[in-house]
């Protein structure tokens, strides 16, 4: 899946979002009827909404519900394309509700799952006695919060490193940041004025896919103590990856390398520098291997975990993740039947195999990702195996995901700029504005 752009103004939307609504059943934990679910359950039509557009996406999104009406043929599933979260959540504070959402980012979980806005998954999951141990604990972490799974995991993303075979000229993917720093220096190619024609890497958090959120496990960054205050400004994870970042945007000249970033192409278009040979080694996730494979064909590239602190060997081979939720909003017609589809869609073999090859995102669980049926070659095993990294990390959950995120980057670019001239005290800040915005939210 792609990340879409962070909806500050669906976030802010959600804390009111349980006022003002018609009450729909709740779901919850039912007496055990006799028969099989698919003969206990009755007619119904379900609406699900998503956020998949184009024709392939909704045609396995399709496949996979036809896996789910072999079970319950009495069960009509109505699926909606392109439905973004600030959609969901205005249909759920108007009481016009779907039976099922899915969203692509996981920003919104702690907000839904506190305010009540999605169902809280928990009793059915107990009562139909299914093991969420199938899916890595990082998986489980981002789909739920305080206590409430009120969301599952669908699809996941998982972060590593692409690097150009032929730029590279055999030099190995590096391991540690000292690695990648020296690699980039050496296959960067400038003209006879200095301007950047080739990046080795391109550093700057401006750049694509380089959010602090991404770039925080290479070091193991933490984001919050565990009260929930931030932990930013007294992480030295945190001034480590900055300091490093920092001496490498130097190194190109932060002007030189802003001209050359803002000359490259689209992140999702044919044109994307690394496509072109322009930068030889990116940070991105799992889906850049479809996109590769259709506007890039012969491209000669491989894919490796993204290189970790020296000083943090254990690191290696794991990154972040995040992915598509689903889960059951508050006012859904028909729960029961609800529970049943997203219990297919995130824990059949069949159904989670049949969506990763379609739309090449990363299957979340265990028996999907060794399932012989799942197509992979080893620029995409890179994922599944990031994935599955015990040391993976994800962002937490949190009431202010987008705001603090947001922060963060903001005073990141600063940073780097050179407009920050005490690390220390700027890290503190950010901390600051964290915590003010989470004492204003109640958290």
């Amino acid at each position: 899946m792609r990340f879409v752009p962070l909806a500050v103004a669906a976030v802010l939307a959600l804390t009111a979002c349980t006022a003002n609504r018609e009450a729909g059943p709740s779901l919850g934990a039912q007496p055990k009827p006799s028969g099989s679910a698919s003969q206990a359950l009755p007619a119904a039509t379900l609406e699900l909404w998503h956020g998949f557009s184009t024709d392939a996406e909704v045609k396995a999104f399709e496949a996979a519900i036809a896996g789910f009406n072999k079970k319950f043929p009495q069960i009509t599933v109505k699926a909606v394309k392109g439905v973004q979260d600030d959609q969901i959540t205005q249909a759920i504070r108007g009481g016009k509700a779907p039976d099922v959402a899915a969203s692509f980012t996981t920003d919104n979980v702690a907000q839904w799952c506190r305010s009540g806005s999605f169902q809280d998954l928990t009793p059915v999951i107990a009562q139909d006695g299914v093991d969420l141990s199938v899916l890595p604990a990082v998986a489980r972490s981002y789909s739920g919060f305080e206590g409430k799974q009120c969301t599952l995991p669908l699809l996941a993303d998982a972060y590593g490193l692409y690097y150009n075979k032929a730029l590279m000229k055999g030099e190995q993917p590096p391991r540690t940041l000292s690695e990648l720093t020296e690699l980039a220096k050496k296959l960067t190619v400038r003209d006879a004025d200095g301007e950047i024609k080739v990046a080795g890497f391109i550093p700057t958090v401006q750049y694509y896919e380089n959010s602090p959120s991404h770039l925080g496990p290479m070091v193991g960054a933490k984001w919050y103590n565990d009260d929930g205050t931030s932990a930013i400004g007294s992480d030295p994870a945190w001034k480590q990856l900055l300091t490093w970042q920092k001496e490498l945007v130097d190194w190109y000249g932060h002007d030189k390398l802003e001209k050359f970033r803002k000359s490259l192409g689209d992140e999702w278009s044919a044109e994307h520098p690394f496509f072109k040979g322009k930068v030889a080694m990116i940070l991105d996730g799992e889906w850049r291997n479809a996109m590769i494979a259709n506007d890039a064909k012969g491209l000669d590239y491989g894919t490796a975990p993204l290189p970790v602190a020296d000083d943090r060997p254990e690191l290696y081979g794991s990154g972040f993740t995040a992915g598509t939720v689903i889960g059951v909003p508050k006012g859904a017609r028909h729960p029961q039947h609800a529970w049943e589809l997203i219990k297919h869609l995130t824990m059949d073999t069949g159904s989670l195999v049949t969506l990763s090859n379609a739309l090449r995102n990363v299957p979340t669980t265990k028996a999907s990702m060794e399932s012989p049926d799942l197509s992979k070659d080893a620029n995409f095993t890179t994922f599944l195996e990031i994935f599955a990294h015990p040391k993976t990390s994800t962002l937490p959950a949190s009431v202010n995901s987008v705001f603090n995120q947001e922060a963060f980057a903001t005073f990141i670019a600063k940073w780097e700029k050179g407009d920050v001239p005490d690390l220390d005290a700027g890290l503190k800040g950010v901390d600051k504005q964290i915590n003010d915005k989470l004492k204003l939210s109640g958290g």
